[in-house]
């Protein structure tokens, strides 16, 4: 027997006037008009126009990133904290929204939840979007009548851990960026600027300079193998690339590498504790129980290292230690984090010390990157000095010395 097929579901704008009798519009996902007329009617819609959405002619959707995953959140956090129905809220978030991706997934989700499905289910439908942490805070907060609550908390998290990735980027991105340019610039040189030096020398008859002669060297070198090297540096990255992405040993070393790199290390550690203590403050205010809430941060730190010490914390809290003690024991969380672990337990506020320890260590973080972003500028700037001034000084040296000897 053949199966049935599915209609597509299209975007359809409306307008209308809701149970109040006030104006409304909006979008909504539907196979087809009559359906998203319907739709509305349950939502106590009076539809007045319905029109299926233009798509634009050039370009489609926009890839979702996570800080407008964490803005969805606490737009949505605002909308309900105003007293506006959850359903209505979807409208509203998703008619500001500039990316049509996003614009689609929310309707996507509103419709689910329309239809009974509830928020947290529809949100289990798009784990690319929105993981598992994620999804059971909001069923948390659903069975517990306190989900506005908990969205917000949710917002808070996503963008602390956002603003977070957004310090490490920036600690990596802007060295990596100029030494690159600076190589790009050096072959540059060598392959279109020096060759035409070579000529010239090449009528002078007289013996040239060690140093030009070595930088010639070089530029004949990059001439003739430049696309093997280019080759060779863009298979490296693509099998750095897949050995991450499909070995397991390779991705525990490399995280190991990373805790010890000089400088760069320091900054990826306390990350690292800003994400544990963040992530555990807030499962834990949330009301998930402890063991569930160190399973929840054995996926968020983001190192195999603190992956398998959090899964050791929690086995060993699962037989009645205390957090601080079995955090102790992996020897690799700081005496402050482990003091204020320890006086949250105590006085029943281990959130809220959690809370404050996640604070000390993002605001660390921030710190060594402007010092680290500090005590790079001039160690880049001398290296593209040397480069771009070497080879220069290379190619105007024999000039310099014929102009002496005359």
């Amino acid at each position: 027997m053949a199966k049935a097929t599915v209609p597509k579901a299209d975007i359809f704008v409306y307008k209308g006037i809701d149970k109040k009798g006030n104006k409304v519009q909006g979008e909504i996902n539907c196979a087809t008009s009559a359906l998203a007329k319907a739709q509305l009617i349950k939502q106590g819609i009076h539809a007045r126009s319905v029109k299926k959405k233009v798509k634009p002619m050039f370009g489609g959707s926009k890839k979702i990133s996570p800080l407008e995953i964490a803005l969805f959140t606490r737009q949505m956090a605002t909308m309900m904290k105003a007293g506006v129905p959850l359903v209505q809220s979807f409208d509203i978030v998703a008619g500001g929204s500039e990316n049509q991706g996003l614009t689609e997934l929310i309707l996507t989700i509103k419709e689910d939840v329309a239809s009974g499905g509830g928020f947290a289910p529809s949100l289990k439908k798009h784990p690319k979007y929105f993981d598992e942490l994620f999804c059971n805070l909001v069923e948390a907060g659903e069975q517990s009548g306190s989900l506005e609550t908990m969205l917000d908390r949710i917002a808070v998290y996503k963008e602390k851990t956002e603003q977070l990735k957004g310090k490490i980027k920036k600690a990596l991105t802007y060295p990596i960026a100029v030494v690159v340019v600076a190589l790009v610039v050096t072959a540059l040189l060598l392959v279109k600027v020096v060759p035409q030096f070579a000529e010239t020398f090449a009528g002078f008859g007289a013996e040239l300079p060690a140093f030009t002669l070595f930088v010639l060297h070089i530029s004949e070198v990059t001439q003739e193998y430049w696309l093997y090297a280019l080759g060779g540096m863009g298979g490296f990255f693509m099998l750095y690339g897949k050995l991450k992405e499909k070995s397991k040993t390779f991705r525990e070393f490399m995280d190991r590498v990373a805790l010890k790199v000089p400088i760069v290390g320091n900054i990826v550690i306390q990350s690292i504790y800003a994400r544990f203590a963040r992530t555990l403050s807030t499962t834990f205010a949330a009301g998930v129980p402890l063991i569930d809430a160190l399973d929840s941060v054995a996926g968020a730190t983001g190192n195999s290292v603190y992956l398998a010490a959090t899964v050791r914390v929690r086995d060993e809290v699962a037989t009645g230690i205390q957090l601080n003690t079995a955090m102790s024991n992996t020897g690799l969380f700081p005496a402050l984090m482990l003091q204020m672990t320890l006086i949250g337990e105590e006085s029943g506020a281990l959130d809220d010390m959690l809370d404050k320890a996640a604070n000390y260590y993002e605001e660390a973080v921030d710190n060594a990157v402007d010092n680290l972003t500090s005590l790079l500028e001039p160690f880049i700037m001398s290296i593209l000095g040397v480069l771009v001034g070497g080879l220069m000084i290379a190619m105007y040296l024999p000039i310099f010395k014929m102009g002496a000897a005359m």
